[in-house]
């Protein structure tokens, strides 16, 4: 896959943004390895605050508690960059806001991080909307830590658009 551009990244989120307004939608975002990236590109648009409630960056295993209500024996038993952490995530993100649908994400960017199980590139995203059930995917993205976390903002906001429709 190409590295998305900020232009690919805003169509993306004018693309939501449309869909949002058109449905009297409300987006959070939960995010650990892009760093509130994918609340930057929604919030880079105007008027962004008819359907953009908030966004938690959480990268410490305490933040994840903290904010988003992630069972330390959650991240204990499966790490962080999990298919259960991540829809604990998704699903806090939800609890904690007043949106209407939720993404999170976590993985490992790089150029450090990464094992034999979860090498760097592999990435959890999750989406849910309130009162619905949340779904996530793993991602095995490649090159440097700005093209994977470019690569995640982008399939984060195509799973979201989606969710929309």
């Amino acid at each position: 896959m190409h590295s998305p551009t900020d232009d690919d990244l805003r169509r993306l989120g004018e693309t939501l943004a449309t869909a949002a307004i058109d449905r009297r939608l409300t987006v959070v975002t939960a995010e650990s390895c892009t760093g509130g990236w994918i609340a930057k590109t929604l919030t880079d648009l105007a008027g962004s605050s008819a359907w953009f409630d908030c966004g938690m960056v959480v990268y410490s295993y305490e933040a994840k508690q903290a904010m988003l209500g992630v069972n330390p024996h959650t991240l204990e038993e499966h790490g962080a960059v999990s298919r259960e952490t991540v829809v604990e995530m998704v699903s806090g993100a939800l609890v904690h806001s007043a949106a209407t649908l939720a993404v999170a994400v976590t993985g490992i960017a790089g150029p450090t991080g990464g094992t034999a199980d979860k090498p760097v590139g592999t990435v959890w995203i999750a989406w849910k909307r309130r009162g619905g059930y949340p779904h996530a995917s793993i991602h095995h993205f490649e090159g440097d830590r700005e093209a994977v976390r470019r690569q995640t903002v982008a399939a984060a906001l195509g799973g979201l658009i989606e969710l929309a429709s």
